[in-house]
């Protein structure tokens, strides 16, 4: 039998792995595996853990959202060989999943977990703190993940939220300065985020097109504060049409590093949990860091 350690949040989603617990063990013995069985116990739990006895694992499978994944990554990037990652989305998001083809039924996930198919992914440094997907800042990150469904992606969510504001002088901005391989951009912004990713927030980041999960660059978003009538015209209408540029009031660009320079603390969000304040903020992407599990796709 081939010795694996299975990692799991118990009330990601709700609590809904103790309906389907022995179903996911029984999946693993079919594939041969013996599986370590250890619950979190809370925040941070999967991180202690990972980085005591990870390294004596072939296989790592987490189950739970994509926080309880975000921890266990945390310790994996900590090692010169870590062990293959696979994972069964528990939670209520669950972007990393479909980035990665997951199958949304979870005695599946964790077939495709245990699987032979996997993906070398870039992994993302913040100020030395690892990320999976995204780190962000602004308008629209404090409130991602209570969004409803009805939305139906990022852009379109930010839309419904600009057409709510009475007044330009009612939308908060931050002056910044960002250096980045592309060059460097100055300016008020009300949103900002580097990502690799093909969603956010269960919302639709970018075309799908414009995202590689392992091509060594992330995607960079700003968007400018609008600064008369004309030009908030032009800010909904990019995020409308999902139409950013390089100089247009909605920047997007690919980048393998990027350097945030604020005049004041800045709040930050890493896959979607609290990532400290900062006045100065260093984004890294680490080619092929980690092999991920996937599904056909």
């Amino acid at each position: 039998m081939k010795r694996m350690l299975f990692v799991y949040n118990p009330k990601a989603g709700q609590g809904k792995i103790h309906r389907t617990l022995a179903d996911i063990i029984g999946a693993f013995a079919e594939e041969g595996y013996l599986p370590a069985v250890y619950p979190t116990q809370g925040p941070g739990d999967a991180t202690r853990l990972v980085r005591g006895i990870g390294r004596h694992y072939r296989r790592i499978v987490c189950c739970g959202g994509d926080g309880t994944l975000h921890e266990v990554i945390t310790a994996l990037m900590e090692m010169e060989e870590p062990p293959v990652l696979g994972y069964i989305p528990a939670g209520s998001t669950n972007d990393v999943s479909r980035n990665l083809d997951l199958p949304k039924e979870m005695r599946k996930a964790a077939r495709v977990a245990v699987g032979e198919d996997s993906l070398r992914c870039d992994i993302g440094r913040f100020n030395d703190r690892p990320f999976v997907y995204v780190a962000a800042f602004g308008l629209f990150t404090d409130v991602s993940y209570a969004t409803p469904q009805r939305f139906k992606n990022l852009f379109g969510h930010m839309a419904y939220i600009l057409r709510g504001v009475s007044s330009l002088g009612a939308i908060r901005s931050w002056p910044l300065r960002v250096e980045c391989d592309q060059g460097v951009v100055e300016g008020d912004f009300i949103l900002g985020m580097v990502s690799n990713t093909r969603s956010v927030g269960g919302f639709q980041s970018l075309p799908v097109s414009d995202v590689e999960l392992d091509d060594g660059r992330f995607e960079l978003i700003l968007v400018r504060k609008p600064r008369n009538p004309a030009q908030f015209q032009a800010i909904l209408q990019s995020v409308i049409t999902q139409n950013p540029t390089e100089d247009g009031p909605v920047i997007a660009l690919h980048v393998s590093h990027a350097r945030f320079i604020s005049e004041s603390e800045l709040d930050w969000t890493l896959d979607g949990e609290y990532g400290g304040h900062w006045r100065e903020a260093e984004i890294q992407n680490v080619p092929q860091a980690l092999r991920l599990c996937r599904g056909e796709g």
